[in-house]
């Protein structure tokens, strides 16, 4: 049963993975688009239209909070790897697991900290001040949403370096 929920929680991360990863291709492609709409319309006609400016900025949080999970899950954070050369793969794996149940925690208090967010300026009723009409809430909710998946993606990592540990365990005794 273990193992049968243990392919479960990975086959349900990478259905989520394939959706954020495409979410972030699609928003990439939305900012470049908007940039160059906004020179091309300047250089031609020489007004701008500040919306095409005032939308990247505004789906950068929704590019970068949902892909926290995926490129820890990927291991394409940013990291220094000097331990692994002088420790041995026991306590490389021991500090790993440290490192995600860390994640973990972390993970859950921000991803309740954007929820409180969220709802305060749901509640405000505030909108952007930009050409578009976008409540701020909106902008907010990219921050619990990424956490969450930040949450079901190191509680998959924990519980596979822990499995890891339990097996060099069993081998070395």
């Amino acid at each position: 049963m273990y193992k049968h929920l243990k392919d479960i929680i990975r086959s349900f991360n990478k259905m989520i993975e394939t959706v954020v990863f495409s979410l972030g291709i699609t928003i990439v492609a939305v900012i470049v688009t908007a940039l160059t709409l906004s020179a091309v319309t300047r250089y031609i006609s020489g007004i701008g239209y500040d919306w095409f400016i005032e939308l990247p900025p505004i789906l950068i949080c929704w590019l970068v909070f949902p892909l926290l999970g995926p490129l820890l899950r990927n291991g394409q954070h940013i990291q220094v790897d000097f331990l692994s050369a002088v420790l041995s793969p026991k306590w490389v794996l021991a500090i790993k697991l440290f490192n995600n149940v860390v994640v973990f925690i972390g993970a859950m208090l921000f991803f309740k900290a954007g929820i409180d967010a969220t709802v305060l300026y749901r509640n405000m009723g505030q909108m952007l001040e930009i050409e578009l009409a976008i409540p701020m809430w909106w902008m907010y909710l990219a921050f619990p949403t990424g956490f969450l998946i930040l949450i079901i993606f190191s509680f998959e990592l924990a519980i596979d370096d822990l499995e890891r540990l339990i097996l060099i365990r069993r081998e070395f005794n």
